[in-house]
């Protein structure tokens, strides 16, 4: 039988330690990574860690490949000293708050990055070699990402192309303007074009360096690959025959979100293109296979975000910037700005039983691809949604295993599944980047169904979710939220028959504090900052009480 793990979801950004810039970074990561594994945790759950744009969204990059080089660890940087790292963190100072300012960060970092380059000259010809050896090798993507980081710094770091000069949106039209450039300046512009390799460079050696710690620490990491790519992205811009532009990927309308009401009618609108499924198949899915190659250098285990999409994907003919023209129109009102088009299920809904196989021998295909790629690293499939009944045992058969959310998942009779039933080839958690932590539900629950709670419909199905959560965990008590109850739901999980059960840092630390609200934007999301560092959090009991249940469920990793 595969190996049974314990994971807990920490976000690269939100980690902290001793002389970091505020935020998380790869040295954060070696530290925390000795605190998760001294405490029998076998699997090391991150968000995307590929180059964010402005959003800072981790699912939004600018590039399939490339990295973060907001995660660069500074004192492994060539041509950073100790007194340069020192000014950096005295004009950085200590963390505003509980949040990544990603402004302050970015503008220390690339200050740092612009004088190592300056110094790169004078590093020992190893690393130069190593450097010459790295472009060459990631050329068929390195080439371009260099390029488009050149453009858009030369359009004010606008990562959205559509933006730019009219005649430079044309991938003729970028490539004339670098030629251009080339022979008005050839030397300014193989520097800067040098420099983003070089960064790059850096991002992948010390994430190589990461994997390696985890793997002599028996720890697996797992990483997380979107459904989609940024429309504002490399990839995009320069292969655009593989991507349908004019339809954005998102999902179906949801009640529950009632803050928003475009969500409500129309859905969520990601922005991401549609994928050229047909001409991808037909090539043998290179940019796929390019794609999951360079994660599998780096991570044992990944999340195949929205696997849904591999099946089918709801789209929309028009981008998310248009959804306020959209909020208050009719079908056919919406219709005659759009040329006839609505949102809808792409290539074809799951309306009739021809429609549902069709989707079942597409996302076959994909799936069977990005597992031969995959090798042995373990592919997770996030099926949460709107899922159709064939996804579950589609991917059971392949042996990918599935999302389960203990509290959503009931038997025919409309009981919740007991944890001794999960099927092994799932992933079991309560939440996800998505979701309230465990405390934060609970008593969100609780709130929605008191005597004041307006929405009686509202409250009656909270109330199902509540005693659904209770009754998974052996909870009798539906008062608020203690030690012993998180405790419970914590074991239970851990127990559970799921091949993965995991939870997130902030239900392992009792906090309310969450990581993404969907269908918002703004500082709130992809920030949390836990201000302790891996030895200072090292002495919260929280850490020995989940040793030990890792231990008792039989969890322990090797």
């Amino acid at each position: 039988m595969p190996e049974r793990l314990a994971a807990l979801l920490l976000p690269v950004f939100s980690l902290h330690r001793e002389g970091d810039l505020g935020i998380g970074d790869t040295r954060s990561m070696h530290e925390w990574i000795d605190l998760a594994a001294d405490h029998e945790v076998g699997l090391f759950q991150m968000l995307p860690i590929n180059e964010m744009g402005v959003d800072d969204s981790p699912y939004n990059a600018i590039s399939s490949v490339a990295l973060e080089p907001l995660y660069l660890a500074f004192e492994d940087v060539p041509g950073i000293d100790a007194d340069l790292l020192a000014e950096a963190r005295q004009q950085a100072g200590e963390p505003a708050s509980d949040r990544v300012n990603y402004e302050q960060v970015r503008r220390t970092k690339r200050r740092l990055l612009d004088v190592a380059w300056g110094r790169w000259s004078s590093a020992p010809a190893g690393l130069h070699d190593d450097l010459a050896s790295f472009r060459r090798s990631e050329s068929a993507w390195l080439d371009d990402y260099c390029v488009y980081r050149w453009l858009m710094e030369a359009e004010g770091e606008n990562e959205a192309w559509d933006e730019w000069p009219e005649e430079f949106q044309s991938v003729d039209g970028a490539r004339g303007r670098l030629a251009a450039a080339l022979r008005a300046d050839a030397g300014a512009v193989n520097d800067r074009l040098e420099f983003f390799a070089w960064v790059q460079w850096l991002c992948f050696r010390q994430w190589e360096g990461v994997r390696k710690h985890a793997d002599e620490r028996g720890l697996k990491l797992m990483g997380d690959i979107p459904i989609g790519v940024s429309r504002y992205s490399a990839d995009v811009f320069f292969g655009r025959d593989d991507f349908d532009i004019d339809w954005c990927g998102g999902a179906p309308p949801e009640t529950v979100f009632k803050h928003d009401r475009f969500i409500q009618k129309w859905g969520q609108n990601w922005g991401i293109p549609l994928y050229r499924w047909e001409k991808m198949e037909a090539e043998g899915f290179p940019w796929w296979r390019q794609r999951i190659q360079k994660l599998v250098g780096i991570f044992h285990v990944f999340r195949v975000d929205h696997v849904l999409g591999f099946y089918r994907i709801y789209g929309f003919p028009w981008t998310p910037n248009r959804n306020a023209e959209f909020i208050d129109l009719s079908k056919e009102e919406a219709a005659e700005k759009t040329g006839g088009l609505l949102p809808g299920w792409v290539p074809r809904p799951d309306d009739t039983a021809e429609n549902c196989a069709l989707n079942r021998a597409d996302g076959d295909v994909r799936l069977k691809m990005v597992q031969e790629v995959a090798g042995e690293d373990a592919v997770v499939g996030e099926d949460l949604g709107c899922v159709p009944d064939y996804v579950r045992p589609h991917l059971y058969s392949l042996g990918i295993c599935g999302f389960r959310i203990p509290h959503w998942d009931f038997d025919e009779e409309g009981v919740v599944i007991p944890y001794d039933k999960l099927p092994e080839t799932s992933f079991a958690t309560y939440a996800t980047h998505d979701h309230d932590s465990i405390p934060a539900m609970w008593e969100d629950y609780r709130r929605r169904v008191s005597p004041d709670a307006a929405d009686e419909d509202d409250r009656n199905d909270t109330m199902k979710a509540l005693q659904a959560l209770a009754d998974f965990g052996g909870i009798d008590d539906l008062g608020p939220m203690n030690d012993e109850k998180l405790w419970k739901l914590i074991d239970r999980l851990m127990v559970s028959s799921s091949r993965y059960a995991a939870i997130m840092i902030t239900d392992l630390f009792n906090m309310t504090d969450r990581i993404n609200q969907p269908g918002t934007v703004g500082p709130h999301n992809w920030s949390l900052f836990l201000g302790q560092t891996a030895e200072q959090s090292r002495n919260h009991p929280a850490w020995k009480r989940l040793a030990l249940s890792i231990k008792e469920s039989g969890r322990s990793p090797g």
